[in-house]
């Protein structure tokens, strides 16, 4: 049983909360099944799934992924008992188990009626909002009397979000040699996605790349917050067919580009994941550190939020503000949704994804 407790009094109407993530291999054998459930429709090259599938053998074929999220559920379920809320906490994810379909089976089995649902994405776009939607409808529709679910708001400007990474970077900072501090590079990054994804990103009349300006926006507010006036924007992890242009520039290859401007060091802050798991050990951790040390750079790695106390606090306060109806607190200009019941997008053609053609026509 993945629920963090039994349906309780209602709160407010609403009677649990789900959790909602990606997922990860917990052993060798969950590996490339894992892979698999990620990238099926998507033309990833078979070879491409071997080389990830070998990232994960580093690390015994173990994502630290769930055992992260479990942590987390146990903070925020201390939080709400803290603030006298009652709301069982469910955990679902996308691609591997605890699948969310078989979690929405065990809440209807429980009796709930009507949960919130927090993903571990912060962002809008198809990858970050709607594809959790779809994870929502597509559970609910497995499932006899399925509760109500509605998905809580995007939260990369939340206060506390940029005040965790500002205290990161600083901290960053403050484990340079004395002599890589003076004018270290604050690099940020966040998953790149496919040009045409991020272009049809929000509602239409947005003017699309919605994923891509709240990142961008996000690192400016966390850059200010931790006294940086400049910095880059990068991307990382992608996986899709070569042919297929994605967000760029790459981490690796901006590394290279900064160590030909004559920074000798550099502030790597992953500003569009919640936790360390295996896309940032690997594509930073691993990989960015290999290219720093190629190019003589001293690279540090900012930490990720979900290990802070205060990201149980943000996600505490943004049930807060369903339960009370209070105006979003938030940072940012950009638009900013993600709030709505059942998986229904966020109105018609919002974050669309554009059709795929068949891999004989991209080649």
């Amino acid at each position: 049983m993945d629920s963090m407790g039994v349906c309780n009094e209602d709160q407010q109407g609403y009677d649990a909360l789900l959790f909602l993530s990606f997922g990860g291999p917990e052993k060798p054998a969950d590996v490339r099944p894992f892979l698999e459930n990620v990238t099926r429709g998507r033309n990833v090259p078979p070879e491409r799934l071997d080389d990830v599938a070998e990232h994960y053998m580093h690390f015994g074929g173990v994502s630290p992924i769930n055992a992260l999220n479990r942590d987390i559920i146990n903070r925020v379920a201390e939080e709400l008992s803290g603030r006298g809320i009652r709301l069982p906490i469910y955990f679902g994810n996308r691609n591997w188990h605890p699948m969310v379909e078989d979690t929405v089976a065990e809440m209807s089995r429980d009796g709930v009626k009507r949960a919130l649902v927090f993903p571990t994405s912060a962002w809008g776009g198809y990858s970050g909002c709607r594809q959790y939607h779809e994870d929502i409808a597509r559970a609910r529709e497995s499932v006899d009397d399925a509760p109500d679910l509605r998905k809580l708001r995007h939260y990369y400007d939340h206060p506390l979000m940029v005040e965790m990474f500002a205290d990161a970077i600083r901290a960053a900072q403050a484990q340079l040699s004395p002599s890589g501090r003076e004018g270290a590079r604050l690099v940020f990054t966040a998953h790149s996605v496919p040009e045409s994804a991020d272009a049809h990103g929000g509602l239409p009349d947005d003017g699309g790349y919605l994923y891509s300006r709240q990142v961008n926006e996000a690192a400016a507010l966390c850059a200010s917050k931790a006294g940086f006036a400049e910095f880059d924007v990068v991307w990382q992890s992608r996986s899709g067919p070569p042919q297929i242009p994605w967000l760029e520039p790459d981490i690796c290859d901006h590394i290279e580009y900064v160590a030909a401007q004559g920074h000798r060091s550099v502030i790597v802050c992953p500003v569009g994941f919640v936790s360390d798991h295996l896309e940032v050990v690997w594509d930073l951790d691993t990989e960015a550190q290999e290219a720093a040390a190629e190019h003589n750079v001293e690279l540090v790695r900012a930490a990720t939020p979900g290990t802070d106390s205060r990201f149980a606090t943000m996600i505490v306060d943004l049930i807060d503000e369903e339960l009370s109806g209070a105006q979003a607190v938030r940072l940012g200009a950009q638009p900013s949704r993600g709030a709505t019941l059942n998986g229904e997008p966020c109105g018609e053609g919002c974050c669309q994804i554009p059709r795929r053609r068949p891999a004989s026509a991209q080649a």
